[in-house]
């Protein structure tokens, strides 16, 4: 969508081999981030959302994962790069912050500790008193009050959303170009998930960094994200800029995933709207469009179209950056072409 953009993800497959079959985590996914902009990715557990963030860090290396498709960095293509040359780069280029800040942190040493560490393994000149002062930097920088002395105190010892900043800090540390946060404000209270986020803008526009948002969430990316990829059965099924989405949403899912949110200014007797049914597996996928057993319009397509053909990602008349996958968005933009 962006030309030559700092993030560049093309035709990006993981799949896993099983006993019960091949699972297609991520199948033919392609999107593009630049620099200073956020891309928020959005889908129910299990549509490949944080499978496609491990392997933007190369987390996928040394498994049993079959990868392909290109990712690039930046200039470098990351699936085909050697282990060694992709550790160099995750931390420093490419960060994450994962979605469990408490397992995701070690409880055996000092959060101080670890971000210092995290430092020092890209700057090894760096003594460890400077990669003390470098964490002490960043823990003041995230808002954690007496940062000195919490950078002495251990995960346990920190509120959920403390340990989500420490994990901000140690992720922020190398002032990576990309950051991936997974599920930044999971199993935290409303007011807590704001300044989380309100957190990730302000260090983004300090920092310039591309931003990448994984969540379940649309009232999260509708905060943050300038564009939207919409993930079902490991594929994209909607595409295109944020307020195009989520005003003038095409395909059925992503219908389907703002009907069942609650709204502020909406009737609070009103029932909320779920999709019917259950995601997919990813072993045995439906034929043709995966979510035709949920779709609630998919007896308004003719000739049985959603069982048997798979929908392409096709651009939307009114906004060619707008894509949906949908035979019915399809038809639409033929008819007003």
């Amino acid at each position: 969508m962006y030309p030559n953009a700092f993030l560049d993800v093309r035709d990006l497959r993981v799949h896993f081999p099983t006993d019960d079959g091949v699972v297609k985590s991520v199948d033919g996914v392609s999107f593009t981030l630049q620099k200073g902009r956020t891309l928020g990715i959005v889908g129910e557990s299990g549509s490949g959302k944080s499978v496609t963030s491990l392997a933007l860090l190369g987390l996928h290396k040394g498994t049993r994962a079959l990868v392909s498709g290109e990712v690039w960095l930046g200039g470098d293509e990351i699936v085909a790069l050697p282990e060694a040359r992709m550790r160099a780069l995750r931390g420093s280029r490419v960060a994450m912050v994962f979605q469990d800040p408490l397992s995701a942190l070690h409880p055996f040493f000092t959060v101080g500790a670890q971000i210092a560490e995290a430092y020092r393994v890209h700057h090894p000149e760096t003594s460890k008193r400077r990669a003390r002062e470098r964490a002490v930097e960043l823990l003041q920088r995230v808002g954690i009050p007496q940062p000195a002395r919490r950078a002495a105190g251990y995960p346990h010892e920190f509120s959920g959303g403390m340990r989500q900043r420490a994990m901000i800090a140690m992720a922020l540390v190398n002032d990576p170009e990309l950051l991936i946060a997974d599920e930044p404000t999971t199993a935290l209270d409303v007011t807590v998930q704001a300044q989380i986020l309100d957190l990730i803008a302000d260090l983004q526009q300090e920092f310039g960094s591309a931003v990448v948002i994984i969540t379940h969430d649309l009232g999260v990316v509708a905060e943050t994200a300038d564009d939207i990829l919409v993930m079902y059965g490991g594929r994209r099924v909607e595409y295109g800029p944020a307020r195009e989405v989520l005003k003038n949403s095409q395909h059925p899912y992503t219908s389907g995933l703002l009907a069942s949110m609650p709204h502020l200014s909406g009737n609070v007797d009103e029932p909320l709207h779920p999709i019917e049914g259950t995601p997919p597996s990813l072993i045995r996928l439906p034929s043709g469009c995966a979510f035709h057993p949920r779709c609630p319009v998919r007896e308004q397509v003719p000739q049985n179209l959603c069982r048997s053909d798979r929908p392409e990602l096709v651009p939307f008349a009114e906004d060619p950056r707008h894509l949906a996958a949908c035979h019915l968005t399809a038809r639409i933009s033929r008819r007003t072409a």
